[in-house]
């Protein structure tokens, strides 16, 4: 099973995560405040977030992504699946 740990303010928390279930999936299913103004659709960039670990531990950039301008270490959590153990880091 694929570990998240989520940084908020400094602080972290690790978390398991089911595979090939979205980063804010995973924060919503452990009680990680992670913000989803569009309802994970991919539209509203509240659950923009920082990959600090394991990149290649999530599934590639998306074409919804791109079109809202994400890339480098920021994904959106609510279109980047989890395969693997990775870290992320919340917008505040």
């Amino acid at each position: 099973m694929p570990k998240i740990t989520f940084i908020m303010s400094g602080q972290e928390k690790t978390v398991d995560a089911k595979a090939d279930e979205t980063i804010l999936q995973a924060a919503q299913a452990n009680g990680i405040p992670m913000e989803s103004a569009c309802g994970g659709n991919g539209f509203c960039m509240t659950c923009k977030c920082k990959v600090r670990k394991g990149a290649e531990n999530l599934s590639p950039l998306n074409e919804r992504e791109e079109a809202m301008g994400v890339g480098g270490e920021e994904r959106l959590g609510c279109q980047a699946t989890i395969k693997g153990d990775a870290t992320v880091e919340l917008e505040n």
